[in-house]
């Protein structure tokens, strides 16, 4: 079966940084492009950051660009997140999902599997 599993997200104070963590399983994880969501209290989800199955292409929200690093280690089955310089704005519960196809994509109706997530909150 195919399954997704989040971890690392937490309480963080503005400008500080976590590093979330995306686990696999019951795929051909080396092939599958990979993203992230969030969706913050009372928002439509929105896509944050996405990577290719070779690793060679990255995609960013533009308010997280500079700040937040996606990356992937398939000897692991995993791809994580590290966010940098947090703000407030960054709070939500941050999701992991499969691309249908080989590319990524920051549409919801583009990923078929979606881990349980993880929940991310920056206050002071």
């Amino acid at each position: 079966q195919v399954q997704l599993v989040e971890s690392g997200g937490g309480l963080v104070q503005p400008g500080g940084s976590l590093r979330l963590s995306c686990v696999a399983s019951g795929f051909a994880f080396s092939y599958s492009s990979i993203g992230w969501f969030r969706q913050a209290p009372g928002k439509e989800h929105e896509g944050v950051s996405c990577i290719s199955g070779s690793g060679r292409t990255t995609d960013y929200l533009d308010s997280v660009k500079g700040r937040f690093t996606i990356s992937r280690d398939d000897a692991k089955n995993t791809v994580y997140l590290q966010m940098n310089s947090l703000k407030p704005e960054d709070t939500g519960n941050y999701f992991c999902a499969r691309a249908r196809r080989n590319y990524c994509s920051n549409s919801i109706g583009g990923m078929d599997y979606w881990g349980k997530g993880t929940m991310v909150i920056v206050s002071s």
